[in-house]
């Protein structure tokens, strides 16, 4: 027809899959110009050409086609306006998420590298600033699975689980390390970063000094590496000053290979 052209026509010309053209009809988005009812083509003119431009420009720009097709229901600069102001705001939002996403990344790629490089049977003496954590206050058997004390902590204090990974530490009480009881654990806890959506869950460890170390294993195997930090801080004159941190750094979580398991304890001390 004269003036008009087939949708596998404008499919060439604006590379847009047939398919999208026919959904574009159905929804009432881009009517074609003609319907022939005897065969059932569609032919399209070029008025629709400029409206086919204009959701193409929209889409480019992520807009849902619910908000283009109330932009040609009132299409309007103000409206038009409304629209791109909208996205750009949803589009900034998306950027501040992604970059949170990329810090989240290197964090870990950092920490699974700095394990990767541990001395093991190394004690170091490390100073702590103040760290923000969201706790759960229970004993905890050494032998009990902690993914559902995990699951506890993460619904008392309503955080998401994808804060978890690298993070969760659990605390053995400083009565308890004085007898040498390492049995249970007084508390499950992750530390939160700056930008963890925590809210008033949080609460505080405190400044302070550390002995650390590192071994291969999970907390099953940590018993001579707590003797080894005692014994370290009865040489050096030092004095047990709270409850322990132990870090799974590399689990079940990151690989099958029980080998490379990594733990870390911290004890917090002071010198006599």
């Amino acid at each position: 027809m004269d003036g008009l052209f087939t949708i596998g026509e404008v499919s060439k010309l604006f590379h847009i899959d047939v398919r999208l053209l026919r959904h574009y009809d159905k929804i009432s988005l881009l009517k074609p110009e003609y319907n022939d009812k005897n065969t059932g083509y569609r032919y399209y003119s070029t008025r629709q050409f400029e409206c086919l431009n204009t959701i193409r420009y929209l889409r480019s720009l992520n807009i849902p086609l619910a908000r283009i097709r109330e932009f040609f229901e009132n299409r309007d600069d103000k409206k038009m306006l409304e629209i791109l102001s909208e996205q750009g705001d949803l589009v900034r939002k998306e950027r501040e998420n992604l970059d949170r996403i990329e810090r989240k990344i290197k964090s870990r790629i950092l920490q699974i590298k700095d394990v990767s490089q541990t001395q093991y049977g190394i004690i170091e003496e490390r100073k702590f600033e103040e760290r923000k954590i969201a706790a759960l206050k229970k004993e905890i058997s050494v032998s009990e699975d902690l993914e559902h004390p995990i699951r506890e902590l993460e619904l008392v204090n309503g955080l998401n689980s994808i804060m978890f990974l690298g993070k969760v530490g659990v605390s053995i009480a400083r009565e308890n390390l004085l007898k040498s009881d390492f049995e249970s654990f007084s508390s499950i806890f992750v530390l939160i970063e700056p930008d963890d959506e925590c809210g008033e869950c949080s609460s505080i460890i405190g400044a302070g000094d550390y002995l650390i170390e590192r071994f291969h294993g999970i907390h099953k195997d940590s018993q001579p590496v707590y003797q080894h930090l005692f014994d370290y801080m009865k040489e050096k004159g030092y004095e047990l000053a709270g409850d322990s941190l132990e870090f799974a750094l590399i689990d079940s979580g990151i690989t099958f290979d029980s080998t490379k398991f990594t733990t870390e304890i911290q004890i917090p001390y002071k010198k006599c």
